[in-house]
């Protein structure tokens, strides 16, 4: 059974960082991908970055130079290291795993960005 744990959301003034955690378990070959998604109210989730097993990386344009995404293939754990943060990235952030058969996604971790 595929599981997709999320951890590191809070709350951070503009301008501050946090890094986010994605755990994946549960398949025997691993995941071809893993990739980070948001979802603000009463907005569509979208990508913000997605790694593939091989290292290949794909950022949204609003995060490109502040956010990093990584991956420990031996860990099957995802990172996502968001740094000069703005209210506009206030959002629930989703992990998304993927293996050859379907996508799994995590519970959401709440990223709220505030003075």
């Amino acid at each position: 059974q595929v599981q997709v744990v999320e951890s590191g959301g809070g709350l951070v003034q503009p301008g501050g960082s946090l890094r986010l955690s994605c755990a994946a378990s549960g398949s025997a070959f691993g995941f071809s991908a893993m990739g980070w998604y948001r979802q603000a109210p009463g907005k569509e989730r979208e990508l913000v970055a997605r790694i593939l097993r091989g290292g290949t990386i794909i950022y949204a344009e609003s995060v490109k130079g502040r956010f990093t995404i990584s991956r420990d293939n031996a860990k099957n754990t995802a990172y996502l290291q968001m740094n000069n943060l703005t209210p506009e990235d206030t959002a629930v952030y989703y992990c998304k795993a993927v293996t050859g058969l379907a996508n799994y996604w995590g519970q959401g971790t709440q990223v709220t960005v505030s003075s």
